[in-house]
């Protein structure tokens, strides 16, 4: 899978020599989806900070806070799959609406228990339908790209477009996320998630012409296996353990340090850079026509980011800290969108809603773990201790990519149906 073939143009989108962002941006129909997207997966990136923030606030321990962060975490890669393969099955209007609905009732509940000062096993009772309901707009996204890409060299790109996209609700998530929780109150960045989930969803799920068709079955059952039954799928889940490993440790380790100098408003910022890095590398990586097979790219790129990751818990002054956030970000977008794109060629059409949710949940268990084991260091050890919890996690996900790198090699497509991953016709989205 080289980004540099071609194809002949389709009827979706407009002949190039080279496939690029302009190339993508002229996909007929892509900005009734893109749009409402964007908007929908803001939120995303303040609910785990806005947790950290709030609970922090009302219980003192960061080690509290990080807990019930990763209850939210634990519990949206739980159900995250189970969402995706309802929305292969029954459509992502379906699923789009009762989740939004959910979570936003579910994360102002949240947030009146904790101003309450209610127990910490309330809080995690809480936490559970808020993770589960978060709306995995971010793989709907991509498979809808799916259906108007297939076959064409622009799924790179759009692999890439989309993980830059991610990383632009990092960019401003977090920020936006701090600023309320500081400036205006503490249950500001959690009450504004739930509100802009809410309407994002709904707009996305009102787009009704873009979405993946379900196939009709009639009175023929069609099984429906899981993508977790594709080996290479489970190896990329270990791979974005590890990416959630840095996002957790980041989030919790970067408030420490920030409080421990005065400053807490800084988080923010230092959070930003780091995902600005993320977001600035993934331009240039979708912008790269990759001459290099992404199995390799994901073995160098991977390895650069677990070297990045092993230097964050030295950096003691804002400036190190920043320049090492920054680096560790240019490392995570070209493992993210390699990854992504591997799927397009291991999974079929008809489970990749469900592959990429997979994904998504790893990360977020990842962040989970990251954001516990983060706060416990954080509470029982020195300023920065959090940080070697994105060393560690990047290490053995590094290990684990070396080991079984070999099954993210594509296989043909009927050898992938005899394992029940498939059907013999493109029935579900193609």
């Amino acid at each position: 899978m080289a980004s540099t073939v071609t194809t002949e143009p389709s009827k979706d989108s407009p002949a190039s020599s080279r496939p690029g962002y302009g190339q993508l941006l002229r996909t007929r129909g892509a900005w009734t989806f893109l749009l409402p997207g964007f908007a929908a997966r803001q939120p995303f990136a303040m609910l785990t900070i806005s947790i950290v923030l709030l609970v922090q606030h009302t219980t003192g321990s960061y080690g509290a806070a990080g807990a019930a962060a990763a209850v939210t975490g634990v519990s949206m890669a739980l159900f995250a799959p189970y969402s995706g393969r309802l929305a292969d099955r029954y459509g992502q209007r379906a699923v789009l609406v009762p989740g939004v609905l959910l979570h936003a009732l579910s994360g102002l509940t949240l947030t009146a228990l904790a101003l309450a000062h209610a127990p910490l096993w309330a809080l995690f009772a809480a936490a559970v339908p808020t993770g589960a309901s978060v709306p995995q707009v971010g793989p709907m996204v991509r498979a809808r790209w799916g259906v108007k890409l297939q076959g064409t060299p622009l799924m790179t790109t759009a692999a890439a477009f989309e993980s830059v996209t991610d990383e632009l609700t990092f960019v401003f998530g977090p920020l936006l996320a701090t600023a309320l929780c500081t400036a205006v109150d503490p249950a500001a960045g959690l009450v504004t998630e739930a509100a802009l989930t809410l309407l994002g969803g709904l707009l996305f799920a009102a787009q009704k012409g873009t979405q993946p068709t379900v196939a009709p079955t009639g009175h023929t059952r069609v099984e429906h296996a899981s993508a977790l039954r594709v080996p290479g799928v489970r190896v990329l889940i270990a791979v974005f353990l590890g990416i959630g490993s840095v996002f957790g440790g980041m989030q919790v380790s970067l408030a420490a340090f920030s409080e421990s100098i005065g400053e807490p408003g800084l988080n923010g910022v230092l959070y930003g850079v780091f995902a600005a890095g993320n977001m600035l590398s993934g331009i240039v990586c979708g912008a790269v026509a990759w001459k290099v097979a992404p199995q390799r790219r994901l073995v160098v790129g991977y390895g650069a980011l677990a070297l990045a990751a092993s230097g964050l818990w030295a950096a003691h002054s804002v400036l190190v800290l920043a320049g090492l956030g920054l680096l560790v970000g240019m490392c995570i977008a070209p493992a993210l969108i390699t990854g992504y794109t591997l799927v397009e060629g291991l999974v079929p059409a008809g489970a990749r809603t469900e592959a990429f949710t997979w994904l998504t949940g790893a990360v977020a268990l990842g962040q989970a773990a990251a954001v516990t084991v983060a706060g416990q260091l954080e509470d029982r050890f020195w300023d920065g201790a959090g940080f070697l919890v994105p060393m560690a996690g990047t290490v053995l996900a590094l290990a684990t990519l070396v080991a079984l790198r070999s099954r993210l090699v594509s296989r043909p497509r009927s050898r992938t149906m005899a394992r029940g991953v498939g059907h013999r016709m493109p029935m579900t989205v193609d």
